[in-house]
């Protein structure tokens, strides 16, 4: 009995080790998003063609939406190891705004 009882919590460890450790890549995942959609900003920020701030916006609306997905991925994996409340999620990784011709400054 108490062999078992050892490989139940050598067996319930691995996991807590593996939710943390999923935990840890989803957050990578989503900074690494949220990089690249801050990183499209700042050339559509910086285009002077209508053309490619066009192009570059269409580009931020995917790569907005891939972070999107990702700060789910953080949240759920977050429910997964009993983390509830998601204000630091909120607060670390705010969502992305949306982006029109209007709204990047270079279009003023």
């Amino acid at each position: 009995m108490r062999r078992a009882r050892e490989t139940h919590e050598r067996i319930k460890a691995e996991i807590a080790r593996e939710k943390v450790a999923a935990l840890g890549r989803a957050g990578e995942r989503l900074e690494a998003a949220l990089e690249i959609v801050a990183a499209i900003g700042r050339r559509i920020d910086a285009s002077v063609s209508a053309d490619e701030r066009q192009r570059l916006l269409g580009d931020y609306e995917v790569a907005r939406v891939r972070a999107l997905h990702a700060r789910l991925a953080l949240v759920i994996q977050r429910e997964a190891v009993g983390l509830r409340v998601h204000r630091v999620v909120d607060q670390r990784f705010p969502e992305p705004p949306r982006r029109t011709c209007a709204s990047t400054p270079a279009a003023s």
